[in-house]
């Protein structure tokens, strides 16, 4: 149990990465209200490791959790007694969090000029982090005005988490595969401004790689 708690404090990113992942494979099967009080229920599991993460980094913890704290009483009560009223609300602090937590890791990502194991996985981590933050964006823009987004089964109705969450994904990684799409004029202003996010993430990456590339070969000629 010890060596667990210490992994979990030496690699957050990893463990909040293989959480995020699980939870793409998982969503899918919860369905129904018992279904949604699970979704509840992994959605805390989830905050408390992104406030771990953040405690990591250079982030400030208390703004983690002063966002993470109302974010898991709603989700609580949405597990208890099932008010689905409650999801915009909850979104919308999760997204503020999940937003906040990017930031954080990619700052703790900066920090220095060596590559950790930690950070690597921070890399993945804050990819999820960020289209988990926009789904969560795209969820409170539906609340706010109904039939933001169609889809090609159903189009008429809401669109489900993880639809969302796919949407997301697809936006971020410029890969244009989604069936889910916007057709309202802000929900397509926020699928453009996540377009930029993935955009910039990745050359950010590939600029940082660069940077430490000549930074290390620098430093090998002058030694």
């Amino acid at each position: 149990m010890a060596r667990v708690l210490r992994i979990v404090r030496r690699e957050p990113s990893a463990l909040l990465l293989a959480a995020q992942l699980a939870a793409v494979l998982v969503y899918p099967f919860m369905q129904g209200s018992v279904g949604r009080s699970l979704f509840s229920v992994f959605g805390i599991l989830i905050l408390g490791l992104v406030v771990l993460a953040v405690r990591s980094s250079p982030g400030l913890t208390w703004v983690s959790i002063l966002l993470g704290a109302p974010a898991t009483v709603l989700l609580l009560t949405q597990a208890v007694t099932g008010r689905d009223e409650l999801l915009p609300y909850s979104s919308a602090l999760e997204a503020l969090l999940y937003f906040y937590a990017a930031g954080a890791l990619i700052a703790y990502m900066l920090a220095d000029h060596e590559i950790t194991r930690d950070e690597l996985f921070a890399v993945g981590a804050t990819f999820t982090l960020v289209a988990w933050a926009f789904a969560y964006t795209y969820t409170v823009c539906q609340a706010i005005e109904p039939g933001s987004f169609t889809a090609a089964v159903d189009p008429t109705s809401d669109r489900s988490w993880v639809e969302l969450l796919f949407l997301s994904f697809t936006t971020l990684t410029s890969t244009g595969l989604s069936d889910v799409i916007p057709v309202k004029p802000f929900a397509r202003s926020l699928v453009m401004i996540e377009e930029l996010a993935g955009l910039a993430y990745v050359a950010m990456l590939v600029s940082r790689l660069v940077g430490l590339t000549v930074l290390r070969r620098s430093g090998r000629e002058s030694g």
